[in-house]
């Protein structure tokens, strides 16, 4: 006898025969759907003794108890109501009972599956799908992170801002107009980023490398202060916008000698001062006390082309003008300019941008100000020295300490560093040994003196063995020499890089082809000294005071200028550089 859908050989397994054997005959069938009556069955095949129903009641109860098995091993076992699980009860030994529709084993397996993460809409309706009233829902034990407005995988948006890390490209350009893009952190400081410029550019880093805010289209340019945000400063520039790597030697040199930066008749103090370098940084620093700036400035009205000369004065809560002569009376003070959301910079081309009546052209900027000019508050000083005051003045009186902490920090790192200041020499220089070749064969010199005179010997021989070629060409590859540029050119890179003493380059001349010039500062006034070429026994050289002291190159002038005063006003100390990034 053939079961619906199965074949012959299907019943006649030896299993199944086994089954058959140990069923009951005494049992009744239960009507199932689909299935004849027991008495037609028997009336048709009287020579089968299997009892079919009986068969397929305990292949049910096998599958019943095998699902069961495995479902309690599942880690998704369906609970029911009362938290047990759901286990395969034993067959009473009685009349059957009829057949309660039931899930098929099929579907039931598939709810033990693995089930992929999928959006959440989706989750919910497939959950909807396969939930049964005996299954209740398990509760997520991540509702944030699946909440309906965001998805169960983590983005990087999803993240708080404070453990994101957030980076950003900044582009840097150099005074030669080559740039590079960096990418830098959110807090990344205006030092952190000068270092590390210094190190993808190979510079020495002296401390006196700095970011310039420069904005062409304003005329104005600043040098940002250590502590401040790269990003943040970057988030007030406009597009046309950039940073400037440069060196600003004067960037802490009024903490050096404060003296030159701050003239007695522009200083004043509500207490009692001795006038003391101290003393006069401390009133600076000291939050409780009342410096105070003042003098005559030019002043352009805003929305206006015209400049007015008034007597302005500088404190902690803002910069004043006064509407009545020199009066510091409460009702003849007008502000000019808050301190706080300001900053100052100093003007490029005052005189052809803003028809300014001077050269020495500062401006205090706002910080929501981008493009607009009229918001600008411009004003001119008679002299480099009075415009250098006003610019350290708002500084001091902004910062405070923040400044002095950014001028100890380098000092306190390299006191730190002192004991390895000395560079180590590697293997194969502490083999080398110096040597004499003027005899037939080669000794090896052994007294420490004899060999230093040797190597300045050799050294001298080398540079009289020169050509006029080489003499003409050597200067050219050091830092100091800036090739064919003008006495204003020269002039600007000075006041760019501050106006300290000794800070110095060497140019072509533009009056005498074989001539060059010195361009010197000091104090804050730039001279020039021209360096003329005389002959002698056939010989080439030159010479800064008339051929009195004579250098067979350029290179051995700089360096006789940077240990002796000379004729010059002060030795040589800064020189002038610029980096390609």
């Amino acid at each position: 006898m053939a079961l619906a859908g199965c074949p012959d050989s299907f019943l006649h397994h030896p299993y199944y025969q086994d089954k058959v054997e140990q069923t009951p005959r005494s049992q009744q069938d239960p009507a199932g759907p689909g299935l004849p009556a027991q008495s037609d069955r028997l009336a048709n095949h009287q020579e089968d003794d299997v009892d079919l129903e009986a068969l397929v009641n305990d292949m049910n109860a096998s599958l019943e108890s095998l699902y069961s098995a495995c479902s309690m091993q599942s880690d998704t076992v369906p609970l029911l109501q009362n938290g047990q699980h759901a286990r395969s009860q034993p067959r009473a030994s009685g009349p059957p009972r009829s057949i309660q529709p039931q899930v098929s084993p099929r579907q039931r397996v598939q709810r033990s599956q693995p089930v992929h993460i999928l959006a959440v809409r989706r989750l919910q309706e497939e959950d909807q799908q396969f939930r049964t009233s005996s299954l209740p829902a398990i509760p997520n034990p991540f509702p944030e992170l699946c909440g309906p407005g965001s998805p169960p995988v983590l983005t990087p948006g999803s993240l708080p801002p404070s453990q994101a890390a957030a980076k950003q490209d900044v582009k840097v350009f150099s005074e030669d107009g080559t740039s590079k893009v960096v990418e830098i952190l959110a807090d990344m400081t205006a030092r952190d980023l000068c270092q590390l410029l210094v190190y993808k550019s190979h510079c020495v880093d002296d401390n006196s490398w700095t970011l310039v805010e420069h904005h062409p289209h304003l005329g104005l340019e600043r040098c940002l202060e250590d502590h401040e945000l790269v990003v943040q400063v970057e988030s007030t520039m406009a597009s046309e916008s950039k940073f400037l790597f440069r060196k600003n030697y004067a960037k802490y040199e009024f903490f050096k000698n404060p003296m030159n930066f701050f003239p007695e008749q522009m200083v004043t103090w509500c207490q009692q001062s001795n006038g003391s370098q101290t003393q006069l940084l401390q009133n600076f620093l000291n939050s409780s006390s009342c410096p105070e700036i003042q003098g005559f400035l030019h002043v352009k009205e805003l929305g206006k082309k015209s400049w007015k000369k008034l007597y302005v004065c500088l404190r902690r809560s803002g910069l004043y003008c006064s509407t009545k002569g020199t009066s510091k009376e409460p009702r003849h003070l007008q502000l000019l300019a808050d301190l706080e959301d300001s900053n100052i910079f100093s003007l490029i081309a005052g005189r052809k941008q803003y028809n300014a009546p001077t050269d020495h052209g500062l401006c205090i900027k706002p910080n929501k100000v981008r493009n607009e000019t009229k918001e600008l508050r411009l004003l001119c000083a008679e002299d480099e020295q009075t415009r250098t005051c006003w610019m350290t003045a708002f500084r001091l009186l902004k910062y405070g300490m923040l400044l002095y902490q950014n001028y100890r920090i380098p000092q306190q790192r390299k006191a730190l560093l002192s004991p390895f200041s000395t560079p180590v020499r590697s293997v194969s220089e502490n083999s080398l040994v110096a040597m004499d070749f003027s005899g037939q064969t080669g000794r090896v010199i052994e007294n420490p003196a004899e060999a230093q005179s040797a190597a300045l010997e050799e050294g001298h021989a080398w540079r009289k063995r020169s050509t006029r070629m080489n003499i003409l060409v050597i200067h050219r590859t050091q830092h100091w020499f800036h090739g064919r540029i003008s006495r204003e050119e020269s002039h600007r890179i000075i006041k760019q890089q501050g106006l300290v003493d000794g800070l110095f380059l060497l140019r072509d001349s533009q009056s005498n082809p074989k001539a060059f010039v010195l361009t010197l500062c000091h104090h804050q006034k730039i001279k020039n000294f021209q360096i003329l070429p005389c002959e002698d026994d056939g010989q080439t050289f030159f010479s800064l005071d008339d051929g009195n002291t004579k250098f067979s190159d350029l290179i051995q002038l700089v360096d006789f200028y940077q240990l002796n005063k000379g004729v010059l006003p002060c030795k040589l100390k800064h020189h002038c550089i610029r980096v390609a990034l």
